[in-house]
């Protein structure tokens, strides 16, 4: 079944991140991330989003843009939580071994802490 821009699926990389307020409970709906790629100039923005109403972000990049090496995630967190919060930003690098495979990187945020994984 062709995307929504009309783009067969394989086209795309297969990387996703879910953010999880767990003050609340709720998702953090709106919160800007960066995908960056890590090459020999250094680190390139390849694809950026915000999260949807669950949280949810699922990018959608060019099978070319997404090879096997080094990524972050950057989410900007500080217009969710507040200008009084301790982590402002927050950046999560991994690793991409077989770009075939699904990637998906949870973030748990509150205030005053963030715990990330790699999930399913």
């Amino acid at each position: 079944m062709p995307s929504d821009d009309g783009t067969a699926p394989e086209f795309h990389a297969k990387i996703s991140t879910h953010i999880l307020d767990t003050m609340s409970g709720e998702p953090a709906r709106d919160v800007y991330v960066r995908l960056e790629r890590r090459d020999s100039e250094g680190w390139g923005t390849i694809a950026e989003g915000r999260t949807d109403d669950d949280g949810r972000l699922r990018y959608r990049v060019p099978m070319h843009d997404w090879q096997a090496g080094g990524y972050r995630l950057s989410f900007y967190v500080e217009p969710y939580l507040g200008d009084d919060c301790f982590f402002p930003e927050i950046t999560v690098a991994f690793h991409v071994r077989d770009p075939e495979r699904h990637y998906h990187v949870p973030l748990l945020l509150s205030r005053y802490g963030y715990t990330t994984y790699r999930g399913s």
